[in-house]
């Protein structure tokens, strides 16, 4: 989670110029009431986004108007000219010939070398502006309203440090004058196509489910008339051949009831990032207000530019398939016949030679494709999308969506690049991920689920009419698409969810798997990176070996990140609702979260994820002249508390008499008050404007009191953390010994410190070596009988073996087996004896035989057998006693 370093910084807070971007104008100051109109806001429940980013510079919708600035050229001028205005000051306190008006010309010359460094946009808006859309490469911006939509080129930036402040008047466009009116349905989502040529194709979503995309183009001005291609999906869910019809109706007189205008009210709809593996980058994901997920893929324009990655990877992922369903008689018919669809596509493609043109300033070139006409242009609508979840989460359901945000899979590199030398040029943040696409689905209550897509969204068509009864009627009977639901999680309170509020997703700028949720009432921060790269692992690890069991413990364990980062203080006030978040990440900013009410703006500063954007330092900082003393972060940010806008905004009372005179009842306005039902009424309705008014007045007043109380406890928490931090600062340095001690010095006072650190540790080693064996004492257990019996006989043979006494309570046996070892070698040194002497009387008779003339000849067979009879005895005695020997080693080992 991104730690919070401050909020809404001094540059954009009140008096300063970025604060005039968020304040609407007087004249357009929101309404609470009137005497006789409505006090229900006009327009259809939809997103806010009113703040739109290119690089550091934002575009703030205010009402009709469109407020432009650079944020970084913003901070600067309010940096130089505080740091003009403290030099200035100082000048006038130690000189004493200075003047207030002499102070005023220094700082009106100051203030006239800078430029204002915001502009104004106007556009021929009828309504107030509800999105700020910029495409691709910020060449275009979408200005949408309720009902319409108009496209304005974006000016240069040297515009806000030009000397001028006049109003700036773009280059705009209405896209479809006779579409997009308040005659027919609001508009539900627009979206810049990922694949678009340079950024130029645009898709709206209107809420009776018709999706329009549109190729714009400068120099064709019936480009912004007129949809290139116009798909209504209520006639799509139930289409049966590619020959059919599936544009919208321009008959707009049918306001009947049907099921599909309830069901299939669209509420929004995303595309994946440029940079995702597969078929994500070219999928429309349609998300339903009553909680139906559909996509639709492939939604191209007719001339397209795909990442150099895109087409390779398909071509792989296509050829792989084909080959894998054409000769298994198992897959179905109408899995053969995708597989050949695809096939067919891929073919158009690769027919094709791309025209090559010049990208963006900063871009490589780019090669444009043109969308393959086979199998057809308009692909399947898939879906919906059947939700998987568990059992204990289907009451807790909410099917009142509101937003969706998908992240595609990543690239697979390994199988694009194999048998390749070179490595293939990507960024980090595309190389790592999951390989499967997480769906995110917002209600209105808050509750965000996190899905999978387990089998991933290709590539299908309808099949034509020549194979519709056998293909048709087998895809009748396959199960729908499923989304697996790994996580709910619910960002509001009971207390803060209503249905007439639509919270919003936003992208962040440091991972693709981290996202803000902005709801009226709060901001929170959602990571998935617990998680993700832990799946990702499981799902490459070619072990199957408790498989089941890791990834129960995955989906048990660890969850996702979530983080309320702000509050807004006026959360039953659905008259300051929060616009969705913008982050933001410039060397200069750093790390910066930017969002807005309708009268001032709500920022967050953040702890930079890495150094990257650290300046860098000198190695020696006394010779460094930009190196600044940073201060300690022992305090906690808050927010700049603002007093209540009921403070600042004029009664309606006045308004209300204005509006009386030119009524029917103008004849009784200057003539004395009479009791009658007309006047009755009138002051009644009087009472109303002013009961409201003290309510608030009253409301902001005590609210007031209560944060200036509050006011005094946090300076005293403060005050008490500063004391805190001084003395352990003075203890470091020594500085906190009494006067009339000798001063320490800072390297004596850090050695003492160091040396009782080590004393301390070497205590602790003590202790716990000591209690290590404490607990090894007291967790030892007595033997068994079995241990007891053995010990006793490895200490026999030890005092067998080594001559001790044997023990008492030795087995008989072993003393047994010690007295046929004793036996066994009296017998040995006996018969060595015995066999010594015959060898010996064996010479002699020999010898005697030599010299005596009596024949004394033993036979040599009787001779021969007796000595072999001694040798076999000789060699049992010395085997048996090498047993004996090699056991009483055994259990003396063991």
């Amino acid at each position: 989670m991104p730690k919070i370093k401050s909020y809404t910084p001094a540059w954009l807070s009140k008096p300063s110029p970025g604060h005039d971007l968020f304040t609407p104008p007087p004249s357009d100051t929101p309404k609470r009431s009137s005497l006789y109109s409505s006090t229900k806001a006009n327009g259809a429940l939809g997103p806010r986004r009113t703040i739109a980013r290119r690089g550091s510079e934002v575009f703030i919708a205010v009402g009709k108007e469109i407020r432009w600035a650079d944020l970084v050229y913003l901070k600067e001028r309010w940096q130089e000219k505080d740091a003009q205005n403290q030099h200035g000051s100082r000048i006038k306190r130690e000189g004493s010939s200075g003047s207030e008006d002499e102070d005023d010309i220094l700082r009106d010359s100051i203030e006239n070398n800078f430029a204002e460094g915001f502009r104004t946009i106007i556009t021929p808006m009828g309504s107030d502006i509800q999105q700020l859309i910029i495409s691709p490469y910020a060449n275009y911006m979408a200005i949408v309203t309720t009902h319409t939509v108009r496209i304005i080129l974006l000016p240069d930036s040297s515009h806000l440090t030009a000397q001028s402040v006049d109003v700036i008047k773009p280059k705009s466009w209405t896209l479809g004058p006779t579409t997009h009116v308040n005659d027919r349905s609001p508009v539900a989502a627009t979206l810049w196509h990922p694949l678009g040529v340079n950024g130029s194709a645009l898709v709206t979503v209107t809420k009776d489910a018709i999706v329009r995309l549109w190729e714009l183009n400068q120099s064709d001005r019936w480009s912004f008339d007129k949809a290139a291609l116009t798909i209504d999906l209520k006639k799509l869910v139930d289409g049966t051949t590619l020959d059919q019809n599936f544009s919208a109706s321009n008959d707009v007189t049918n306001k009947g009831f049907s099921p599909d205008s309830f069901e299939m009210e669209v509420a929004a709809a995303c595309f994946s990032g440029r940079g995702s593996g597969g078929w994500s980058p070219m999928t429309l994901w349609i998300a339903m207000r009553e909680g139906d997920v559909y996509a639709l893929c492939p939604l191209l324009p007719s001339k397209w530019a795909p990442p150099p990655t895109l087409i390779p990877s398909l071509s792989i992922s296509i050829v792989g398939n084909l080959g894998a369903v054409e000769d298994d008689p198992n897959v179905s018919e109408p899995a053969k016949l995708l597989a050949q669809q695809q096939l067919d596509w891929m073919s158009d493609l690769d027919n094709q030679e791309p025209n090559v043109i010049e990208g963006p300033p900063g871009e490589p070139p780019t090669e444009i494709y043109t969308r393959p006409k086979r199998p057809g242009v308009v692909p399947r609508l898939q879906g919906p999308f059947d939700l998987q979840l568990s059992p204990e989460s289907e009451d807790d359901l909410d099917l009142e969506l509101t937003d969706i945000f998908v992240i595609g899979e990543k690239l697979d590199t390994e199988e694009l690049m194999m048998g390749e030398e070179e490595d293939l040029e990507m960024e980090e943040i595309e190389r790592e991920g999951l390989s499967l696409t997480v769906v995110c689905l917002l209600s209105s209550s808050g509750q965000l689920r996190i899905c999978l897509d387990l089998n991933g969204v290709q590539a299908q068509w309808l099949p034509p009419r020549n194979k519709l009864k056998t293909v048709g009627r087998l895809a009748a009977t396959t199960e729908p698409p499923s989304l697996l639901t790994f996580q709910s999680l619910d960002v509001l309170t009971s207390l803060e969810s209503a249905e007439e509020r639509w919270p919003m997703i936003s992208a962040d700028v440091t991972s693709r798997y981290s996202f803000f949720i902005t709801h009226p009432t709060s901001i929170t921060y959602i990571s998935l990176a617990p998680w993700v790269f832990r799946l990702e692992s499981e799902l490459q690890s070619d072990s199957q070996a408790g498989s089941d069991f890791r990834i129960d413990l995955l989906v048990n364990g660890q969850s996702s990140t979530r983080e309320r980062l702000y509050t807004n203080p006026a959360q039953g006030d659905s008259h300051l609702p929060l616009a969705a978040a913008v982050a933001i990440r410039d060397p200069d900013l750093g790390y910066f979260l930017l969002s807005a009410t309708p009268f001032e703006p709500v920022a967050m500063v953040f702890d930079t994820p890495d150094d990257d954007f650290e300046p860098v330092r000198s190695v020696s900082p006394t010779f460094d002249k930009d190196a600044e003393v940073q201060p300690l972060d022992f305090y906690e940010p808050r927010p700049v508390f603002q007093p209540s806008h009921a403070f600042d905004e004029s009664s309606a009372l006045p308004a209300a008499l204005e509006q009386l005179r030119t009524s029917r009842y103008k004849t009784i306005v200057n003539q004395e008050v009479r009791l009658s039902p007309v006047t009755l009424q009138i002051f009644t309705d009087a009472h109303k404007i002013l009961s409201e008014e003290t309510y608030r007045l009253g409301l902001a007043a005590s609210e007031l009191f209560r944060r200036c109380e509050k006011l005094q406890t946090e300076l005293r928490q403060q005050i008490t953390k500063a004391t805190e931090v001084k003395a352990r600062v003075e203890t470091v340095t020594g500085e906190d010994q009494d006067d009339g001690e000798k001063p320490e010095s800072i390297n004596k006072a850090l050695e003492r410190r160091l040396e009782g650190a080590k004393k301390r540790g070497e205590a602790l080693s003590q202790r716990l070596e000591k209690m290590r064996k404490t607990v090894t004492k007291a967790t030892s257990r007595e033997l068994s009988d079995k241990e007891r019996s053995w010990v006793n006989e490895v200490k026999t043979m030890e005092a067998s073996i080594l001559g001790s006494e044997l023990p008492a309570n030795s087995p008989a046996r072993l003393k047994q087996m010690l007295k046929r070892y004793e036996e066994a070698k009296r017998l040995r040194d006996e018969l060595s004896e015995q066999a010594k002497r015959l060898g010996e009387s064996t010479n002699e008779v020999d010898e005697n035989l030599g010299t005596s003339s009596i024949d004394l000849r033993i036979p040599s067979d009787l001779r021969r057998a007796k000595v072999n009879q001694v040798r076999g005895l000789l060699e049992r005695e010395t085997a048996l006693v090498e047993a004996v020997k090699g056991r009483l080693e055994r259990l003396q080992i063991g």
